[in-house]
């Protein structure tokens, strides 16, 4: 996974302890109403394209930019669908490096370009139904929700468990 030059520069500071990262990924459907998606390398799993808002870039810019390097396709964000987070965020990588996730997930369509795997951070792409999602091995994001936004095929909160205490 290719790191920023923030991020190299954040953990020469934290090491490998928690870093909360702000991301993005793009939920992409074709016309049959199938979803996009990558295999990526590590972790050898299923999930949209996306990744880590550099600083000073929008959201959407950070979509874009993403989709165009994970698989050389020029999309236009349309709506956001949901914002995530929580334990199923959390990633401790080989090296030992542990993120916490905040995704911002934007349906988007396609306005140019092929789909052409980078080679490095994804290996392939595919559009994939529904009904095809159980049966593959997703990232801990796209298991905890994709499943509900693709059906619903609009934003979606989960419910809020935190509650205030009780006096």
């Amino acid at each position: 996974m290719p790191i920023s030059d923030y991020l190299r520069d954040l953990r020469t500071l934290v090491g490998t302890k928690l870093v909360l990262m702000p991301s993005v990924a793009a939920v992409i459907f074709d016309d049959a109403g199938r979803v996009l998606l990558a295999r990526h390398s590590t972790g050898d799993v299923w999930s949209t394209p996306g990744g880590a808002i550099d600083p000073d870039e929008t959201p959407q810019d950070a979509t874009v930019r993403e989709v165009w390097e994970e698989l050389r396709l020029d999309v236009e964000p349309l709506r956001c669908l949901g914002t995530f987070g929580g334990p199923d965020f959390r990633i401790t990588y080989t090296n030992g490096d542990e993120v916490a996730y905040v995704i911002t997930a934007f349906e988007c369509r396609i306005v140019g370009g092929e789909i052409t795997p980078d080679g490095d951070e994804v290996l392939e792409a595919r559009w994939f139904g529904i009904d095809e999602l159980s049966a593959l091995v997703l990232s801990n994001w796209a298991r905890s929700v994709l499943p509900e936004i693709v059906a619903r095929r609009a934003a979606w909160v989960p419910p809020a468990t935190w509650r205030p205490p009780t006096a």
